[in-house]
């Protein structure tokens, strides 16, 4: 906050200083304000129409008679105990090692000195900005049957699919969660702690064990469980790359397209939710239990990188080999697109551009931007709203509202798919009076553009609500209290005051919200109708026929959109002089 900027806002005059009864019952959490009731109850309703009312017509189905039905099978089927056993596996390996490569790499980028940390930095965040399947397209075309390095060079037939193959696919994609976790975490530590730890005796070995690692807990269990229901929510990948390997994603997906059993299908989402809930309700009693603080004011000494060659070249190398894994992937991407057939007739031609241009292809790409770019705002400011509810405004209720607002994180993608095309596949009635139209355009009950903002608003908006909240806990809790004690209402300290100061945390919100919305596909493919293309579908189902050049081409099109307008997002928001002069210039 700029000192032009301070008398603007606490030099009111003497007929507009609040007594100090009215103080007390307005400042920070002490008090809850009409407009804060307001705001709290339409952020309440948005959330159980979006998240909590398709949950409960999940549970309405799969508690129906056939669908317990199938719930009991869970335990006297070997079919289905087999299905439940491959997911748990599926969930428990892809978050373990994914947990594991995110911190090995994020170590090396912060504790190692080496060049070009801005470049290994960019190469690790690539998955988070493409198609949940554009990693397994490319391993089947480097490493499958017919692939170009195991049969063009080695000349082995290989089987990548199955758990192996979804292994190293779901790995690849969902370790940037973990990285950026663990970077942050690192880049946060004291390295006093270092220098004490050396200063007693300890080795690099023992100070990495007993003063890093415990302090890095936390990390490690967020990013277990967000790889944990990752994986375990995952859909696009199964279909393209499990073979025979069933999980209950890809079952629920054939029971509701396949078989048209709806309670089937709430059966088998249903058995998907608990293990997710239940891991991630644990992390958050685990971590809560812990006090892993490092950051506390105080001078801090100077980090030491490692430089010496025993340890440095042993992870550069580590690095190097992963870096060119991830290079290598969406090299054949982008490569991909612009050959007839990668592998079989490299040929350099512009018909695959020309097919995804043309008809179905555009309107799916013009589609799914006009749908990102409407529930970007709605989830980023929703994110933000929660936030300053949960940390500012609410004595009571916070901890639910934070959990309600998470759910879109914790239920799996294919559950909330599916309990949206059971939801909103027909109007809500209560009595004579239909409350809620079916959410679907023209004839069509399903796939309206209404339900897919929602579908992208709710899980785009947990990552710009924890963003929010971590940075709402680093702001001086007086700076409200001195904007209420001035008789502003809540609202309008959130607008003016609250919300440029957090600014770096709604641009963190905005930019995953749109990478998220562009590149879904678990709950989208449940309510998408001829009325409403998505890419994502479109790629899968290009995929599916074997065209992989026009799937190539998509990808390539996704990524260019999702980075051009990330890119846009960070030039608007920092461009924003609101943000720059603070608390002035927002009034």
């Amino acid at each position: 906050m700029s000192a032009g900027t301070v008398p603007a806002v606490i030099e009111p005059s003497a007929a507009t200083l609040p007594t100090p009864a009215k103080r007390r019952r307005t400042s920070g959490r002490a008090g809850v304000d009409v407009s804060t009731v307001v705001v709290v109850s339409v952020v309440v309703l948005l959330l159980g129409l979006m998240i909590v009312y398709p949950l409960g017509m999940i549970f309405a189905q799969a508690f129906s008679q056939s669908g317990w039905e199938v719930v009991t099978s869970m335990f006297t089927s070997a079919v289905n105990r087999g299905i439940v056993a491959n997911t748990l596996v599926l969930g428990t390996v892809v978050g373990a090692l994914g947990t594991l490569l995110g911190f090995v790499l994020a170590y090396i980028q912060v504790m190692v000195d080496f060049r070009g940390k801005k470049i290994f930095h960019l190469i690790c965040l690539l998955p988070v900005v493409s198609p949940p399947f554009a990693v397994a397209t490319a391993i089947i075309t480097l490493l499958g049957r017919r692939g170009i390095i195991t049969y063009g060079i080695f000349g082995a037939q290989t089987n990548i699919y199955g758990l192996p193959g979804l292994t190293l696919v779901l790995v690849l994609s969902f370790f940037p969660v973990a990285y950026m976790t663990f970077k942050g975490m690192l880049e946060n530590l004291d390295p006093a702690l270092e220098e004490a730890s050396e200063n007693l005796g300890g080795s690099k070995w023992q100070t990495f064990w007993k003063v890093i690692i415990p302090m890095l807990v936390p990390g490690f269990a967020a990013s277990f469980l967000l790889l944990f229901v990752e994986a375990i929510a995952d859909l696009a990948n199964p279909l393209v790359i499990g073979g025979d390997f069933t999980v209950l994603a890809s079952r629920a997906f054939i029971a509701i397209t396949g078989e048209y059993d709806t309670a089937a299908g709430s059966a088998y989402s249903l058995i998907l939710l608990l293990p997710a809930v239940l891991v991630f309700v644990i992390q958050q009693y685990w971590v809560s239990r812990k006090s892993t603080i490092s950051v506390t004011g105080k001078p801090a000494g100077q980090r030491r990188l490692l430089t010496n060659p025993s340890g440095r070249v042993p992870l550069l190398v580590f690095a190097g080999l992963v870096g060119l894994v991830i290079v290598g992937i969406y090299a054949t991407v982008l490569i991909g697109a612009f050959v007839k057939i990668l592998g079989v007739n490299n040929e350099f031609t512009l018909d695959n551009f020309r097919y995804v241009l043309s008809g179905i292809g555009n309107e799916a790409i013009i589609d799914t931007t006009v749908l990102a770019l409407i529930a970007t705002p709605i989830a980023g400011l929703l994110g933000m709203v929660i936030a300053w509810l949960v940390v500012r405004r609410l004595r009571h209720g916070s901890a639910w509202l934070d959990f309600l607002g998470m759910l879109g994180l914790a239920v799996p993608g294919t559950v909330v798919g599916i309990g949206y095309a059971i939801a909103f596949n027909q109007p809500l009635i209560i009595g004579n009076r239909m409350f809620l139209p079916a959410l679907g355009g023209g004839a069509a009950i399903l796939g309206g553009a209404a339900a897919i903002v929602m579908v992208y608003t709710i899980r785009s908006l947990p990552s710009g609500q924890r963003a929010g909240i971590a940075a709402l806990r680093q702001i001086d809790p007086s700076i409200d209290e001195a904007s209420a004690s001035l008789g502003a209402t809540g609202v309008t300290t959130f607008r003016t005051i609250t919300l440029p100061l957090i600014r770096p945390a709604f641009l963190s919100g905005l930019i995953y919200a749109f990478a998220r919305s562009m590149t879904t596909l678990s709950p989208i493919i449940f309510i998408t109708t001829p009325e409403t293309r998505i890419m994502t579908k479109q790629i899968l189902a290009e995929v599916d026929a074997g065209r992989f050049g026009n799937a190539f081409a998509f990808c390539t099109l996704l990524l260019a959109i999702v980075v051009t307008v990330m890119g846009l997002l960070s030039l608007i928001v920092r461009g924003n002089p609101a943000g720059r002069n603070s608390v002035g210039a927002a009034q």
